[in-house]
Order: structure tokens, then sequence, then C-alpha cells
């Protein structure tokens, strides 16, 4: 009997420096939820946690910006390489249930995240903000990194807040349902017997 063939790991690092960032992430996309965050801004590292830990991908993200002028170049970026690591570590995409839904509850507030992975990238993003910031953070700028993320990683992703009157909880929703429907989009299906799941062949654009 030939013995079994072990998969190839779901992993990838990718080191990206522009005049206004310099980032380096590295993800496990079967790990455990094991997070060591640095971006400087501290709501960033604690929504970038959550997305690790309730996704159970591993994730190491270090960033250095330019944060004297605003957050926004810090954060487009890092959504910019993390959906790059998404989709590196996913390959071809064989075997992966590539839908995945989530329905998350933050106290007062209910978001619900869609993911197809399916290689068109797209945003629906319909979350309000009853504050401009959270902590020192700008709300508008969730919208921008889970744009950042979606074109990236070719996932078409839609982000609906079906109720909320907390800014922090709001994103907090935005996050956690966002790692859960990842979860089970790039979760392996043994029923799938390793076939990319598309009548085409290819899960591309």
């Amino acid at each position: 009997m030939q013995p079994a063939i072990a998969p190839a790991p779901r992993t990838a690092e990718i080191a990206r420096s522009t005049s206004e960032t310099e980032i380096r992430i590295r993800i496990d996309l079967d790990g455990s939820g094991a997070a060591r965050i640095a971006t400087g801004i501290g709501f960033l590292d604690h929504m970038l946690t959550a997305l690790s830990r309730h996704s159970l991908i591993d994730m190491e993200i270090e960033a250095k910006g330019d944060l004297h002028i605003d957050f926004h170049h810090t954060t487009e970026d890092v959504g910019i390489v993390l959906g790059q690591a998404v989709k590196r570590a996913l390959g071809e995409k064989r075997g992966i249930r590539r839908y995945g839904q989530a329905l998350v509850p933050m106290d007062e507030a209910l978001v619900e995240a869609a993911i197809d992975i399916s290689g068109r990238p797209f945003l629906a993003w319909s979350a309000t903000f009853p504050r401009d910031k959270v902590g020192e953070m700008d709300t508008e700028l969730f919208e921008e990194f889970f744009r950042a993320f979606a074109m990236n990683a070719g996932i078409t992703l839609h982000v609906t807040q079906k109720a909320g009157s907390n800014a922090h909880h709001i994103a907090e929703g935005c996050f956690k349902a966002l790692a859960r429907a990842l979860r089970m989009a790039v979760e392996m299906d043994p029923r799938a017997a390793g076939a990319i799941p598309s009548t085409k062949g290819v899960l591309e654009a």
C-alpha cells in the first residue's frame, strides 16, 4: 500500500515596501487562530486579532506606515497584502468549500458576511457608523480595508449591517462575520475529493 501523501501546506508570506508603508504578513490557512499583530494602530490590531482567532487562520502581521499623516495608507495596505497572502495560500483552490457565510451578533449590533472565493473580486458594503472615529481610527477606513482585502484576495464579499448603534460593536461584528465566513469558505471539503469547485474547472477571473 502506498503511504498517504501529506497535503501541501496552505501558507504564504508576503512583504511589501512602498514610500508609505512597509508590511510583512505570514499566514497559515490551517492554523489555530494564533495571531501576532503589530500595525501601530491599536484598534486595527484588535480587529485583526479577532479576524485571526475566529477564522482559525494563523496570522503574523507587521506594518510600519506614515501614521504621522493618518491611518489610511497603513490600513489599506495591510488589507492589500493580507488579501494577496490569502490568494497565494489558496493556490489552485482545489477541494475548498468556496462559499461561506456568517451572521454575527455583537450586543445590539448584527452583521452578516457572505463570501465566494470566485476569482472575481467585488465588495458590496452596507455598514454605517454613528461616529467618525473608534479610538483614534477613522470609521471610514473599515470599508477601505475590506475593499483592499476583497480585491486582492480575488473574492466576492458582501458585508451587511442589519442592526447596531455602537460604532465599536458594528466594526467588531464586521470583522468577526468576515472571519467566520472566511473560515467556512477556505475549509477543505472532504466530499470534494480535491476537485476545483467550479463547473468551469478554474476559479479565476
